[in-house]
């Protein structure tokens, strides 16, 4: 599925450890290496399920501090289920224990499974309140409902730490009862990284606290994710790029960053949609178009209308049926090439990354499908299908996302494969209180996008 997952010096070994890009990062850089998990053969029955658990989810995700010195870091990446979804670490409590958590730029709370959570976490490892010292319970009902099941829990506020950065007092869920194969080891919840005014907690964010608090080189986030998509040799889990928190890393990127600016109040990371192209002919995109850039969402989503002329342009497609309703197939011998512009530079989507999976010797499902998002809501989800062909930036002020062209050093990590990250904690360079008042007297609700890939991945292993 955010610096993404892992901050450097607390929950990811150094990058060169695991072959990631290095570059001079500034006197307190952190990053955060993202980890993957590789292509193995599964039949188009798991393939579907996968594919509707994203559709459904996305529809219901969209549809309805004290100032410390400076500090920047990164979080090694991981890639999980065939470039399904990306997860780093973090660590929570007194003392500090560490869980790999997805990546989820289209939402914003961050949930753990609890000790208390028995036989439907699996194995997953889980957070134990009791033995965490700076814990606080806050007597709120958590309750994410989702397409394929539920989670719920309560929330709660601890200790929360990542890249070597310290957040006292952040707001988060424990989860103590989840729907079956939600969870699948060792990934233990997920991290929201979008804004304040959609978390279902009503807290701020953990990037948001981070950045608002001044402790960053710069109030940013940068993301580069790895492809394994077209890799036949890849295994479960890969390295999966790297989530720098508090600067952008130049070795991973050529040029000068595109940004756009967010339209109105930051919630999701909505950015104009200005025009699109297929195989060189230009699609009708209507004025005021918005589009959400969540690295929780494995594919693209668009109106219908507009997904229909996208695939006018590549012959002999179809609609699919089944549990690919919503999506289309093509014939695999096509090579599909697709651009994109949110009102600056063009981009290019990898034919790779068009292709979502193959259905037969022949034929092959692609990445773009059909979704009718809620009122107020973007109407283009755009997931990773897109971001792992640029290296993309987050910043908190002005709200705005960048794009830049990946460097050779990046384009290189691509199926390289490697030692896949682990969760480690290290030394903290800067604090953080997160001093939201957040509301107590809600149930919380969930971020959907992200839980179909934490619910899909233990059925398709």
């Amino acid at each position: 599925m955010v610096p993404l997952f892992l901050l450097a010096s607390l929950f990811a070994l150094p990058a060169d450890t695991f072959g990631a890009p290095t570059d001079a990062v500034p006197g307190s850089g952190r990053a955060i290496s993202l980890l993957r998990r590789n292509q193995s053969p599964r039949d188009v029955t798991e393939w579907g399920a996968l594919a509707k658990n994203q559709r459904d989810n996305l529809l219901a995700k969209y549809g309805s501090p004290t100032v410390q010195k400076r500090s920047s870091g990164y979080n090694l990446i991981v890639d999980q289920l065939y470039d399904s979804s990306y997860y780093g670490s973090l660590a929570i409590g007194t003392p500090a224990v560490s869980f790999d958590v997805i990546l989820d730029t289209g939402s914003s709370d961050l949930w753990v499974a609890g000790s208390s959570c028995g036989t439907s976490c699996g194995s997953s490892p889980t957070y134990n309140p009791a033995s965490s010292s700076t814990f606080q319970n806050l007597s709120t009902a958590f309750n994410i409902q989702y397409g394929s099941g539920a989670a719920e829990g309560y929330d709660a506020q601890d200790l929360v730490q990542m890249a070597g950065f310290s957040v006292s007092s952040q707001g988060f869920a424990v989860v103590d009862t989840v729907s079956q194969n939600l969870l699948t080891s060792p990934v233990s919840g997920l991290l929201g990284l979008a804004w304040q005014s959609i978390a279902s907690s009503g807290q701020m964010p953990l990037w948001q606290a981070l950045a608002s608090g001044n402790v960053w080189d710069s109030a940013l986030f940068g993301v580069q994710l790895n492809r394994y998509t077209n890799d036949s040799t890849a295994q479960e889990l890969e390295p999966g790029g790297v989530l720098n928190m508090g600067y952008t890393n130049s070795s991973l990127y050529t040029g000068s960053i595109d940004y756009i600016d967010i339209p109105g109040t930051p919630s999701y990371w909505y950015i104009p949609l200005t025009s699109l192209t297929v195989q060189g002919t230009s699609i009708s995109i209507t004025s005021g178009t918005t589009a959400a850039i969540d690295t929780g969402t494995t594919n693209i989503a668009g109106p219908a209308s507009s997904i229909q002329a996208i695939y006018a342009q590549i012959p002999n497609s179809q609609p699919a049926t089944g549990e690919w309703v919503g999506y289309y197939s093509f014939p695999c011998s096509t090579t599909v090439n697709v651009e994109l512009s949110f009102g600056g530079n063009t981009w290019s989507i990898s034919p790779a990354d068009f292709a979502f999976t193959q259905t037969s010797s022949t034929e092959c499902i692609g990445a773009f499908f059909e979704a009718s998002t809620g009122t107020g809501s973007p109407s283009w989800i755009i997931g990773d299908a897109f971001l792992k062909n640029v290296y993309s930036v987050f910043r908190y002020n002005p709200p705005s996302v960048g794009f830049a062209s990946l460097s050779s050093v990046a384009i290189a990590e691509n199926g390289a494969g490697g030692t896949v990250p682990s969760a480690t904690i290290g030394t903290v360079s800067a604090t953080v209180t997160n001093t939201s008042d957040a509301p107590r007297g809600r149930a919380l609700s969930a971020s959907l996008s992200t839980l179909v890939f934490l619910a899909v991945s233990a059925l398709l292993l």
